[in-house]
């Protein structure tokens, strides 16, 4: 089709055609920043999570006399271990993801500075099966190391840890973690084993670079206990969950009991996150159904504006095909100028918002995305109006003044 015609008509229409294409590139900077968050926020409720999440449910005390704790854990453990289904239960004193952080700097020297700071977690005897955590490197700790391990400042008082994979990998690069020594606070361990990666307490807090930076002390039952880490099937978690409620409410005589499942856990942290996405998703539906109706109506309104016009192509010869073709072509015109200023407006969000928010920076492809879909919401939004025009008798259309 010839275009100069489409422009002239569009020059002698600034208004209604500005408006469009202001629509457009408004509708394409917001559409390429919310869906790239939505993008960000979906992958960071499907973090991986190297435990065993669906088997998981964890037991809570609160207000134990902690004096009592050295005979009181052990009791509770034995009484867990009955319930029917239970494969593993151990105490422990946090759970990834449990929001209620424990943080420590490590390095690799007395000396050195460090700019992550690692989740701490102290593990009783069989933790790790508890927890479902997956050796990748060097052992367990032993009867041995459990039996003289203490906590004191957020620091175990024996000698051995497990780190993460993330942590190894930052920590000695390229070379192994097994028999390394780690520091923290004039304190240090050495390194018997390397596990997959387990998320931070609380990730979001510590950052991309801490977001698996974790280091595991086992513990001897003392009075820091305070979770009881069940394992069973998944079909039986609930379950077990309840009966461990009821089974620690009765010897813990005056303390609060609290009990979920890892999944309920997992849930609540990215509550606020899965509301922001379906939120950011209405924006997004909102301001495409705001862009189409206003397509349809100015497009609508500028064809009543053109029935003269239209009518008088008619009466020379052009089809109906020829009409519709002429409108969709001058939609297509608009929307690629919408969607070139939408682009660098786009483009100038991000930037405002990583420097503002700490935003990252979106990736390129998500311009073209929305630019498609934009180009395919316009040709949509003007096909009714066009059809309209296309339909009009040009003997009607020529009596239109």
């Amino acid at each position: 089709m010839e275009i100069r015609p489409i422009l002239a008509s569009l020059r002698k229409h600034r208004i209604p055609a500005t408006l469009i294409v202001l629509e457009i590139a408004l509708a394409c900077a917001v559409l390429c920043n919310a869906v790239f968050m939505i993008g960000q926020r979906v992958a960071s409720i499907h973090w991986s999570n190297a435990i065993d999440e669906q088997g998981i449910s964890v037991v809570t005390v609160n207000g134990a006399d902690p004096k009592l704790a050295a005979s009181d854990i052990p009791r509770n453990l034995a009484a867990l271990r009955g319930i029917a289904g239970v494969t593993a239960v151990a105490a422990a004193t946090s759970m990834p993801l449990d929001q209620n952080p424990a943080l420590s700097p490590f390095v690799t020297k007395p000396d050195a500075n460090t700019t992550v700071n690692s989740s701490v977690y102290f593990i009783g005897s069989d933790g790790e099966r508890a927890m479902g955590l997956r050796l990748l490197q060097g052992r367990w700790f032993n009867a041995d190391e459990y039996a003289g391990s203490g906590f004191k400042n957020f620091a175990s008082t024996g000698h051995v840890a497990l780190v993460t994979q993330s942590d190894a990998n930052r920590l000695w690069p390229r070379q192994s973690a097994l028999g390394k020594t780690l520091y923290s606070n004039s304190a240090s361990w050495t390194v018997v084993g390397v596990v997959a990666d387990v998320l931070a307490q609380d990730p979001k807090f510590s950052g991309p670079g801490g977001m698996y930076s974790s280091v595991f002390y086992p513990l001897q039952p003392d009075g820091v206990m305070g979770d009881y880490v069940l394992r069973s099937a998944p079909q039986d978690r609930e379950r077990v969950e309840r009966e461990a409620v009821q089974v620690l409410g009765k010897l813990q005589q005056g303390a609060v009991v609290e009990g979920k499942t890892y999944a309920g856990m997992r849930s609540d942290y990215f509550a606020d996150t899965t509301s922001m996405v379906w939120m950011l998703v209405l924006v997004c539906v909102v301001m495409l159904a705001v862009t189409a109706f206003g397509i349809v109506g100015l497009t609508s309104f500028w064809v009543q504006q053109r029935r003269r016009q239209i009518g008088i192509r008619r009466a020379v010869g052009a089809t109906r095909g020829h009409i519709l073709s002429y409108f969709r072509t001058e939609n297509f015109l608009l929307s690629t100028a919408g969607v070139l200023a939408g682009m660098a407006l786009a483009f100038g969000i991000n930037l405002y918002l990583m420097e503002h928010y700490e935003m990252s920076r979106m990736p390129w492809y998500y311009l073209p995305g929305s630019a498609i879909a934009l180009w395919l919401l316009g040709q949509l939004a003007v096909f009714g109006p066009a059809l309209r025009a296309a339909a009009v008798p040009p003997v009607v259309a020529t009596r239109s003044v």
